[in-house]
């Protein structure tokens, strides 16, 4: 129970643990300003594992290991997510009620937990006083044997086989249920069954989520259900696709010796995986003797193997079930994660160069025209290929231009104050900046229609940093790019009078005076903007106008720059993307085309967008097209 990655427990949250003890994530978009946060560190720090632990090294310097690890991680989670569709199923025997029951179950998930967990100390209570009272009526008036009940499905298989009156074997526990108790014992045993699966439902939620932000799963949508408690989340799609497979292995098994024998080969992979992590824990965390770590492996194994080989000898008997759906749901998630991967390293080793960029001069050969335009791009580093397009492409570019980069880093929560990392891309002049927004794997992105705000403070502040501590303003010209990135918290946001704010709320999806003043604005993006407005639903959000107090001891060269932020903030923010195809080299092998230009496209094509997972307004994006052959 001590092997838990700050209170999160599971198979990717132990990967996320040991992928910060040791470089085994396979993805290289890790930087150092990472081991900075305060949720990184758990355990003793890296540079002692590195100098203790010969089996760091050696499972870093080769891939097919790491590659290997992350398999045996992805077959955890899918056995997961495999139990949760087997511990809904074998929650009762009743065909046609136990499909009503199933279908109500998956409509309230988005409730949430809290919503139908209100049920769960009415449920424990009845079940204890209820169950004991049976106990001891059948004790005193029937037999003197001791009472107990699990599930609904053996009542029901009791009552079928044995008539009216009669015992049910449960494990060595003799059941005794007369007549008159079915019914209540019946449905206090199915309400029990509905938290137990509603538990485990939530849990795969929770897994895919972990997966996704590990690059792992595809985008999907993640809902916030609860104001209360953070991380309570609903995935719509995820839902119903364990609805749809709940009901199939319901109507297609009908008999829940065949579900239970799947169920406990699912249980136990997962405990023998976890076991197997929790070895690799102790060594690269805890800095344990690695005799120990496998004395506790040879330990646990041999009693979770004994287990494990009986559940294997009931794979003709229904426990071929959990493997197929682990293999599917595997497939999808390694062709994700490969794909990404392969991306990730084209844009990695397709970098502008940063003299071409200085060859074209703070005016980048092109009008800089007003505004703030974000140019969203996975690279923490240097500038995206892409950029070459956006140049050559587009008559016009905006003068203040932003790099952002969303990524997610292998801790379960990012403060808010340490989520910016805000740098700069080129010389002052350019008006070019990095800004690189952390996520940690439950955190939930809301859309608060703050952003934009927070960016412009972040960088206003980090302007102004600058000025006091000029390491912060080189440029982009050697290795230590990451040095020179400042940590802007909203802490020191609210405390600094670097720009002063004035606000007021309004509902709306756009500013109602950019559109009826004379402005610039054409006739046809008023148009489009009122068509906008007409579709979506009004919410609530902030009108934030920026001012630079008097300050006669600020640098005229300081306050020049803040000043065009400024402008560029009034004039308009856009969100520019690049829309990407990603396609196999001609001299690729076949498996390698199978899983890129039908697999990992078949699954971003049907996932969400990534500018709907940003929460990027349609309005405002600029998307450009470009084809990656990886």
């Amino acid at each position: 129970m001590s092997a838990d990655d700050s209170g999160e427990g599971g198979t990717f949250a132990l990967y996320s643990l040991l992928c910060r003890h040791a470089k085994l994530s396979l993805l290289p978009n890790q930087q150092a300003a990472d081991e900075e946060l305060s949720s990184y560190r758990y355990g003793p720090s890296s540079a002692q594992a590195a100098s203790s632990s010969a089996l760091r090294r050696f499972l870093e310097k080769h891939k097919r290991l790491r590659t290997a690890l992350l398999l045996v991680v992805l077959f955890g989670a899918c056995m997961l997510i495999g139990d949760g569709v087997l511990t809904s199923a074998i929650s009762a025997e009743l065909l046609l009620l136990a499909c009503i029951i199933l279908v109500g179950l998956f409509a309230l998930q988005h409730c949430g937990t809290h919503r139908v967990a209100f049920m769960f100390a009415p449920i424990v209570i009845i079940w204890l006083l209820f169950i004991f009272s049976i106990g001891l009526y059948n004790i005193i008036y029937w037999n003197p044997k001791i009472v107990y009940a699990l599930s609904p499905h053996y009542i029901v298989k009791f009552f079928r086989e044995t008539g009216k009156d009669g015992w049910l074997s449960l494990g060595g526990i003799l059941l005794s249920i007369t007549e008159p108790f079915f019914w209540p014992v019946f449905v206090v045993a199915t309400l029990a069954a509905i938290v137990g699966s509603q538990a485990v439902i939530t849990a795969t939620f929770s897994i895919v989520k972990q997966c996704h932000a590990l690059g792992c799963f595809p985008r999907v949508k993640v809902v916030h259900t609860s104001k209360h408690i953070y991380g309570q989340i609903y995935i719509p799609e995820i839902n119903w696709i364990l609805m749809v497979l709940t009901l199939a292995v319901t109507i297609g098994f009908q008999d829940t010796t065949l579900i239970g024998n799947a169920y406990g080969l699912a249980c136990m992979t997962v405990m023998f995986i976890t076991t197997f992590l929790m070895g690799l824990v102790i060594v690269f965390v805890w800095q344990r003797n690695f005799f120990l770590a496998t004395f506790f492996l040879l330990f646990f194994w041999l009693i979770e193997g004994t287990y494990l080989s009986a559940a294997l000898m009931k794979v003709p008997q229904g426990g071929w079930l959990p493997l197929a759906l682990s293999v599917i749901f595997m497939l999808i998630m390694y062709i994700w994660h490969y794909g990404t991967r392969r991306k990730y390293n084209y844009d990695l080793h397709n970098k502008v160069s940063l003299k071409w960029v200085l060859g074209l001069g703070p005016s980048l050969g092109i009008v800089r025209v007003p505004g703030i335009g974000l140019i969203y791009s996975e690279l923490t580093t240097g500038v995206p290929s892409i950029f070459s397009h956006f140049v050559t492409n587009l008559p016009a570019f905006h003068k203040v231009l932003v790099f952002v980069c969303v990524k997610s880093v292998p801790v379960p929560y990012v403060s808010p104050d340490e989520r910016f990392l805000i740098g700069r891309v080129c010389p002052r002049p350019y008006r070019m900046y990095r800004c690189i927004v952390r996520y940690g794997y439950k955190d939930i992105q809301r859309d608060d229609g703050d952003f934009e705000n927070l960016l412009v403070q972040s960088v206003a502040e980090f302007i102004q940093m600058e000025a006091v501590e000029p390491h912060y303003s080189s440029s982009e010209t050697s290795p230590s790019v990451d040095g020179r990135m400042a940590v802007i918290s909203t802490r020191d946001i609210r405390s600094s009078m670097t720009l002063t704010v004035t606000e007021q709320d309004f509902v709306s999806v756009v500013d109602d005076d950019s559109i009826h003043s004379g402005s610039s604005k054409s006739n046809t993006l008023q148009s489009l903007r009122s068509m906008y407005e007409d579709d979506t639903p009004s919410i609530r959000r902030r009108q934030v106008r920026f001012q630079l107090p008097p300050n006669p001891r600020m640098d005229p060269v300081v306050r020049e720059e803040l000043m065009d932020l400024i402008r560029a903030k009034e004039a308009g923010v856009a969100y520019i993307m690049g829309h990407s195809y990603v396609k196999a080299r001609r001299n690729s092998s076949f498996i390698k085309k199978l899983a890129i230009d039908i697999g990992y496209s078949f699954l971003r094509k049907n996932c969400r967008g990534p500018s709907v997972a940003l929460n990027i307004p349609h309005i405002s994006l600029i998307e450009v097209g470009m084809i990656y052959y990886v």
